[in-house]
């Protein structure tokens, strides 16, 4: 009886429709009319279709689906946040390894660029589902695994968006890249994490337009909070690399060049934002410093060793910006004494107050004097940027994005007028050099900011001013014309406007139009022309308030003087005229000051 209920006695009409594969068994179940309802409904739950494709080995089919279950629409923006059922997205993530790493290759030839792009989408999903849990610790895992390209940009994101969490959280994110990804480039197949922090080092710098559209009453603030998140990103650089990771101590020799070399571009950038005279710290120069005090205590041989970053040039120029930047937080903390104590009644103001400013207004002198003063190893001097055989043909560019600022501290926002007006004033700065030197000048509103300006000036590089050992100490043509900008001393220009800047780079330009490298001797002779001679009139400042007191008559009473008349220095080719009448202004105060002082003393003696 059980033969002839068998298949081979079946009508062939019954014969020919039942399925005769599996693939057309799984068709069958899902539209078959004689299909029970909950068999049919059971076939399309996600976890039975992707049974079935696995089955069948409908591996393309397969990576449709997850991508369909797993990753955003087209028309979603939000990229940094995932889409479907964690447990999906999970699911989909390690079933890719699984299949990148298990299947044979011929068998994956069929469909090896769908196994890439779209596992690639998956991973990164499931990457940034981690990141939204706060397992950053994970990410790298996973992040190991994607395109190069798209490795860096999940990083980048990461680093960014994880800018002011907590040094826990931020090491979190750092160690996972060190320990999954290598360092330097070389492996294809994989991005690096020297790739990851030039990229973060390079947004950081970027002008944000989101925090320029804001109107507030002080707009420097804005520009203030800038410099901190810039300032804040060196940190990155400044984490210890896990030991167990291959060159562990060369990686951390590395980060430090690499920390000190952004440092100094900040640096010049910072400095040239704080030569106003307020009580305000800048406050991101400080946390640079404080970033890498601890890593420059440890031996720096290893560090020395590396040729490719001038690190001793680097290391030179930080011991200079740490020097400055010392003497800039004692003549603001001076600053605030004078302010206070100026509030106060002369009647009422205690001797103890009195002293506690006399000892701050010394101490600023002392240091500032120290660095003004230095001979084998002038301030910011002794740079090379470019080997002696460079050869003429070569062009120096110098750009940047800046602000035009009143001496109010208020912005001013910038129109064509204003844009053509500076454009004339700047060309008509440099005089008869501007035809030699072929000075081209171009200035622009920034796109998508009303109240920035991209100013880019361009001009010949000739022996002295570019090419050679003898590159000017002053920077040269361009740091020349645009210092005369920044201290709001151009002619034919607004009078009292000034050029406020957030970003500065200098290049040598090839012939063919191409930067091919930095020139930072333009940028360090502009922040020499901008800061010597604010430091030293601040030190006139204060002298003055030193005339008053016993011993202050005849203390530094010559120094800055001659300081500034020495031909050997050459201090004064740092100053503009304004600065110069400011000077002389300056120190005829502090000589009637001086000589009030002496008279006072004369009669005090004389009636005692």
């Amino acid at each position: 009886m059980e033969g002839s209920s068998g298949p081979d006695v079946w009508p062939r009409q019954v014969l020919d429709q039942q399925p005769r594969d599996i693939q057309t068994l799984f068709q069958k179940l899902h539209s078959g009319d004689l299909v029970p309802e909950a068999v049919c409904r059971g076939c399309k739950e996600q976890h039975r279709q992707i049974e079935m494709n696995l089955m069948v080995g409908d591996v393309s089919h397969l990576l449709d689906l997850l991508r369909a279950w797993i990753t955003p629409p087209s028309n979603d923006n939000t990229g940094s946040r995932p889409h479907g059922h964690p447990q999906m997205i999970r699911f989909g993530a390690h079933l890719v390894l699984v299949l990148r790493h298990i299947l044979p290759d011929d068998v994956k030839d069929a469909f090896q660029e769908k196994l890439q792009l779209i596992g690639d989408l998956i991973l990164n999903t499931y990457a940034i589902f981690l990141f939204t849990q706060r397992r950053e610790e994970l990410v790298g895992v996973y992040a190991s695994q994607l395109a190069p390209y798209l490795c860096v940009e999940l990083y980048v994101h990461m680093m960014e968006l994880r800018l002011n969490d907590s040094v826990h959280v931020k090491y979190k994110i750092f160690r996972s890249a060190m320990e999954y990804l290598p360092f330097f480039p070389g492996e294809a197949s994989k991005g690096c994490v020297s790739e990851i922090l030039d990229r973060v080092l390079m947004r950081s710098r970027e002008v944000k337009p989101s925090t320029r559209h804001v109107k507030t009453e002080d707009p420097g603030e804005q520009h203030r909070e800038g410099c901190l998140e810039k300032a804040t990103t060196v940190q990155w650089l400044c984490f210890t690399p896990p030991s167990t990771i291959s060159d562990s101590e060369l990686v951390k020799a590395e980060l430090l060049a690499r920390a000190l070399q952004h440092s100094n571009i900040l640096f010049r950038e910072f400095a040239l934002i704080s030569i106003w005279r307020t009580t305000k710290m800048p406050v991101g120069a400080h946390m640079l410093l404080s970033y890498l005090a601890e890593p420059l205590k440890q031996p720096t041989e290893l560090l020395l060793s590396l040729e490719h970053h001038n690190v001793s040039e680097n290391l030179k120029e930080f011991q200079d910006w740490r020097e400055y930047y010392a003497c800039d937080a004692l003549y603001r903390n001076w600053l605030k004494i004078e302010m206070d104590n100026e509030d106060v009644s002369p009647i009422e103001l205690s001797s103890e107050e009195r002293e506690k400013a006399a000892v701050a207004a010394r101490q600023a002198l002392n240091a500032s004097l120290s660095l003004l003063e230095r001979k084998y190893t002038p301030w910011l001097t002794g740079i090379q940027d470019m080997p002696q055989d460079t050869i003429e043909g070569e062009w120096l560019e110098l750009d940047g994005i800046a602000m035009f600022r009143l001496s109010s501290g208020d912005c001013l926002q910038p129109d064509a007028t204003a844009c053509t007006a500076l454009t004339s004033a700047l060309y008509a700065c440099a005089g008869e050099l501007a035809t030699e030197r072929q000075l081209s000048v171009d200035i622009s509103i920034c796109t998508g900011d009303e109240y920035c300006i991209n100013v880019v000036l361009r001009c010949t590089a000739l022996k002295g001013d570019g090419i050679g050992p003898c590159t000017a100490e002053d920077g040269g043509l361009l740091a020349s014309v645009m210092a005369a900008a920044f201290k709001g001393e151009l002619e034919h220009f607004e009078e009292g406007v000034a050029l406020e800047v957030f970003q500065l780079d200098a290049s040598y330009i090839n012939k063919e139009g191409f930067r091919e490298a930095p020139a930072k001797f333009i940028v360090q002779g502009l922040c020499r022309r901008c800061c010597i001679p604010e430091l030293i009139l601040r030190c006139m400042q204060i002298r003055i308030s030193l005339a008053d007191l016993p011993d202050g008559v005849h203390q530094f009473h010559n120094e800055l003087v001659e300081l500034i008349a020495s031909p050997d220095s050459g201090l004064h080719r740092l100053f503009s005229q304004q600065q110069l009448q400011e000077f002389l202004l300056l120190e005829r105060e502090f000589c009637i000051r001086s000589m009030e002082a002496e008279e006072e003393s004369s009669i005090d003696a004389t009636s005692y």
